[in-house]
């Protein structure tokens, strides 16, 4: 029997790029770090098919970061598909990543799967929030394509971390988005970005995944603010065309050390 070949898709998050390229989150240069990640996507065994960006690809919001992003990203020469995250801008997003390679469709289907990307941001506000429209585009989505496995994102959590900072930050009505999966499925995964870490659960046959930032890494546990230190880094995902899918964290080996001292936006 001849092997099935998977679809390939490598998720990024939490980049955090600045107006300034050299600027550093909490002792991090930022725009460096994401730039040994892409190295190192570009020495995987095999190229994946596309990339997924799961928000705050910025930390200030400004035009100018999300030129470095296209900037950094664009030497992949893959499709990449993004969403916005807390620190994010849409509206400075959208003049430069709707340029090649990167894409603006929130639904599309490649291989044998659906790619549904979610906007869970509250502009001006950290935790995040699926609107009724979101929910009911989601459902109209689904209800669509009842056989084929899908994949969702969005940027904020579904789920507590037991992490009491980071959970008061997390999406606020899960529930709502828990109730609309229930009813179809063919989801699969989903996965998610905003707390800086490895994480995976199951709920009801479905898997959530989050990944490593590119930059910082928060730990968990933790009352308030606290970071670990753990090496920056990516995830790849396998999917099958029978809906099965297999997943590998990365690590980005990186010798910068981190100033708790320089803690402004968190």
């Amino acid at each position: 029997m001849v092997p099935v070949s998977p679809l390939k898709i490598v998720q990024l998050t939490d980049t955090h790029l600045f107006r300034e390229r050299n600027q550093n989150l909490i002792g991090i240069p930022t725009a460096e770090s994401l730039d040994n990640v892409v190295k190192q996507v570009m020495e995987l065994p095999a190229m994946p098919d596309l990339i997924l960006l799961t928000g705050d690809l910025s930390q200030d919001g400004s035009l100018v970061s999300y030129e470095h992003v296209y900037n950094s990203l664009k030497l992949l020469d893959l499709p990449i598909y993004w969403l916005p995250g807390n620190h994010d801008c849409l509206e400075n997003m959208l003049p430069i990543l709707t340029q090649s390679p990167f894409l603006g469709e929130k639904q599309f289907q490649q291989g044998n799967w659906q790619f549904i990307l979610l906007n869970s941001q509250i502009p001006g506000d950290v935790p995040g929030y699926l609107s009724q429209e979101t929910l009911d585009w989601l459902d109209r989505q689904l209800s669509q394509l009842i056989k084929t496995p899908t994949i969702l994102s969005l940027h904020h959590p579904p789920f507590s971390l037991e992490t009491d900072w980071l959970d008061n930050s997390a999406l606020q009505n899960p529930d709502d988005l828990f109730t609309v999966i229930d009813r179809h499925p063919q989801v699969k995964l989903v996965l998610f970005g905003h707390i800086h870490q490895e994480f995976q659960i199951e709920r009801n046959g479905v898997t959530y995944l989050a990944c490593p930032s590119t930059c910082i890494q928060f730990a968990r546990g933790s009352a308030t603010f606290a970071l670990d230190n753990c090496s920056p880094g990516f995830r790849s995902v396998d999917l099958y065309p029978d809906g099965s899918w297999q997943s590998i964290v990365h690590r980005v080996s990186y010798d910068r050390q981190v100033d708790m001292a320089c803690q402004d936006g968190y």
